[in-house]
């Protein structure tokens, strides 16, 4: 497969991913809910294999350091890694970092959908 098609397919899959979650954290106020679960570290350990499996399938698929829209996918496959690696090792950590996202839930979920939305643009 060649690279801009497998960067095609990341933006698209992403960007559909931060659609759906953006929205769906507006609607059903999902995010602050997933914030109080934070607080069960089995819930963030358990998450965190996703989550590193996500970042890793990224990270091999998509290792490209270009100058261009795509290092974005790249540099998302890599935080999104470490975010899954920090979750499986560091699962206190991490629900202190939640707290942060509390008084702002609404605008990390419109940032969400920007991002989201702006990956689909690129991947068209």
């Amino acid at each position: 497969m060649e690279t801009m098609e497998i960067s095609i397919f990341f933006a698209r899959l992403w960007g559909a991913f931060f659609l759906i979650f953006g929205s769906l954290f507006i609607i059903t106020k999902q995010l602050g809910r997933t914030i109080e679960m934070t607080d069960d570290k089995a819930f963030v350990i358990s998450t965190g294999y996703t989550t590193l499996l996500m970042g890793l399938v990224t990270v091999i698929l998509h290792n490209i350091w270009v100058w261009d829209w795509r290092v974005v996918i790249t540099i998302l496959g890599w935080s999104t890694l470490i975010k899954g690696i920090s979750k499986i090792g560091f699962p206190g950590h991490i629900h202190k970092q939640a707290q942060r996202f509390k008084k702002g839930q609404i605008l990390s979920a419109i940032a969400l959908l920007a991002f989201g939305g702006w990956l689909l643009w690129m991947s068209f």
